[in-house]
């Protein structure tokens, strides 16, 4: 019988020199190569459009210091991205330090550029100097154009392959050009084309950019964004154009999220201020609705997660609105103040922020870690915001929010004692969802996974195709409450929503805590018909609204059964749209049958196993949130009151003739 000596490894490892030889320089943009998630976050289509933010913010940058007027961006049919501002043109004069144009300094040294003090720019952006030269590090290659009058210079950079398997990659080729323009003309030009090497999808999305551009056209009124798509592709067969300016700024922006919503007062509350030099303006508007929606900025870059600035303005609005419900007798002197969510109930916020020093948390910049932004964004709401509301003309604004405030503390004294019976009663509700989730046997919440099934039918068939160690079924026997019409009281009232509120046992809202998650993955499962599309939209909001952090996280799935199955003897193939119906009946020869499954409950345990249970086959949608600011209107527009936006959406993005072309990644979750 063979021994193991416990001293082997350590022997064996010892006697392998380990000395400076063996540690690895990395040059120029190498370690942007090697690890293009430390700089960029992900090298998904989210990483795709974040190199092209890089350059777009830079050009905005130019723009909000008052050099600019106009950026344009171009997707060129060849899938490179051209980005252009009339600003002042990157230098090309030759770096004192290093010796080369200003230019090559700024597409290939990493923290460089001109931004770390304030001469150049008051505010910006991009505050770590590694946008421009990360983008042509993750390209195959890359063209500056710089206008300076009559004259124009051009640099030229690639990813060169030294060897096999050894790749340099923005290297200069060649030096500054030089050339003579027959007119004036300034700004910058940058044109690149991301390597598909790096990259999982190299494929723009045209809405994504769309959506974009507007935003930094409603933050920075008065500036013109264009966006230019010339590739040629299914259902884009023709070259399009697009332009955004709005005069209106963030009043534009607010009237534009909150389309599709009943508003408490047509017109926005709109103020701004200094302090100790940072500067914020900020737009407030109600809705009959009952959750807050508060959008950030600082220096044009969204901050989904919140941070210092956020923090300081909800302290604000609250000293304000509840000073002035006292003052105005909405508040008697027994009465306790407001809290703060009270005030938040129905309202929809940007706050746009312009600083310097900014210390983004993550290079991604995410989050605002300044605490002196908490103290500027305090001190200008409470210092400039009540000279706006006490105006004459602001009476019945104001009635309106204080009414709206009034109603939400009695509310939420109702959700309070609601938790509490809730708390009470927590092992009653869990014996009663014993009967309902069929639950895995593993321990271990990383590998298991959450299917909540429409309907006892398919979620029958569900529990029996499933592997019980990982997998639970949670079948839901009618629909859940529409969450963006109802309080909140309302909504825990709801039979559905509670089993999904037990079965995850996070908590909801505040009380939410994502370390309380019992499955890492939880998978939206419903038929691909309009009951069922109607529920996953249901399902979606509620988790949109009541569990956000469970899709940031990455722990929200879509899952994708079949809608055909098509069959010629023993040979079988499901399809998942009818793109894939007609290759496979071209495929497969004559004498196929074919089934459309109607519903998840048509298909036996074993054809649902395979297709959409199995891990090493079935496909899964992985929900996330791109865009907070298009997700905010989609909700409003599909689950809010307005029949009449949501009816000009479906006839302006529906076409019930076209086939689907949606074909789905197997397995790439």
């Amino acid at each position: 019988m063979a021994t193991t000596d416990k001293n082997t490894t350590t022997a064996n490892a010892s006697t392998k020199s380990y000395g400076a030889k063996d540690i690895q320089v990395l040059q120029g943009l190498d370690a942007v190569r090697l690890r293009p998630g430390m700089y960029i976050g992900t090298t998904s289509i989210a990483g795709l459009h974040h190199i092209l933010w890089e350059i777009v913010d830079n050009a905005v940058d130019e723009a909000a210091n008052g050099f600019a007027n106009k950026v344009d961006v171009i997707l060129n049919a060849d899938n490179s991205c051209t980005v252009i501002d009339n600003g002042r043109g990157i230098p090309v004069d030759i770096h004192p330090k290093l010796k080369i144009p200003g230019v090559q300094v700024v597409f290939t040294e990493l923290h460089a550029g001109g931004k770390f003090n304030d001469s150049n720019y008051s505010y910006s952006g991009g505050l770590h100097g590694v946008g421009a030269s990360v983008t042509n590090a993750l390209s195959r290659w890359l063209k500056c154009t710089v206008y300076k009058g009559k004259k124009a210079y051009s640099m030229e950079f690639a990813a060169v392959e030294k060897s096999k398997n050894k790749i340099r990659c923005g290297v200069c080729q060649g030096g500054l050009t030089e050339y003579i323009l027959p007119k004036e003309k300034h700004g910058t030009e940058v044109c690149f084309l991301a390597d598909d090497r790096v990259f999982e999808e190299t494929f723009y999305n045209l809405k994504t950019i769309k959506s974009r551009l507007r935003e930094l056209a409603f933050l920075n009124k008065g500036i013109t964004f264009t966006i230019t798509d010339n590739r040629i592709y299914e259902g884009h067969e023709e070259s399009t154009y697009s332009e955004y300016k709005y005069d209106g700024g963030l009043n534009d922006f607010i009237n534009y999220l909150n389309r599709g919503s009943t508003k408490l007062f047509e017109k926005p509350i709109y103020f701004s201020g200094e302090y100790e030099g940072i500067k914020a303006e900020i737009v407030i508007q109600y809705t009959d609705g009952y959750t807050e929606s508060t959008h950030s900025y600082v220096n044009n870059i969204p901050t989904k997660e919140g941070g210092m600035h956020e923090t300081g303005f909800k302290t604000g609005i609250t000293k304000v609105f509840n000073d002035y419900a006292r003052k105005n007798k909405y508040l008697k002197e027994k009465d306790e103040n407001y809290h703060g969510d009270d005030f938040r109930v129905g309202m929809t916020a940007v706050i746009s922020v312009k600083m310097k020093n900014v210390q983004f948390e993550g290079q991604t910049k995410g989050k605002l870690g300044n605490p002196e932004a908490k103290v500027a964004l305090e001190h200008i709401v409470s210092g400039v915001l009540p000279s706006v509301i006490e105006v004459k003309g602001m009476g019945k604004t104001m009635e309106a929010i204080m009414k709206k405030s009034e109603a939400a503390a009695k509310e939420r004294e109702s959700v309070r004692r609601a938790k509490e019976v809730a708390r009470a009663k927590n092992s009653i509700d869990n014996f009663y969802l014993v009967g309902k989730l069929s639950s895995c046997t593993g321990k271990n919440p990383v590998d298991n996974e959450l299917f909540i099934v429409e309907g006892d039918s398919a979620g029958g068939t569900a529990k029996q195709g499933r592997d019980r160690k990982t997998q639970a079924i949670l079948p839901l026997r009618g629909k859940p409450l529409n969450v963006e019409k109802n309080r909140v009281d309302k909504v825990l009232a709801n039979e559905e929503i509670r089993m999904i509120i037990s079965a995850l046992g996070t908590g909801i809202l505040d009380d939410f805590k994502i370390e309380d998650l019992k499955f890492h993955k939880v998978i939206i499962l419903s038929d691909a018909d309009q009951d069922g599309l109607h529920i996953r939209s249901i399902l979606l909001t509620f988790f949109y609204r009541y569990m956000r952090d469970l899709i940031t996280n990455g722990h929200l799935y879509i899952g994708q059964p079949p809608l055909y199955k098509i069959q010629k003897g023993n040979n079988i193939k499901y399809a998942f749209n009818d793109k894939e119906l007609k290759e496979y009946t071209k495929e497969i020869g004559k004498g196929y049958t074919v089934q459309r499954y109607k519903g998840l409950g048509e298909m036996n345990f074993d054809q649902l196993r395979d297709t959409t249970l199995n891990k090493e086959t079935r496909l899964l949608e992985r929900v996330s949130i791109e865009d907070a600011v298009e997700a905010e209107r989609m909700i409003n527009i599909l689950m809010g009151d307005s029949m009449e936006e949501r009816k000009a959406y479906i006839q302006e993005n529906s076409n019930f003739n076209k086939v689907d072309k949606f074909k789905p990644v197997r397995n790439k979750e």
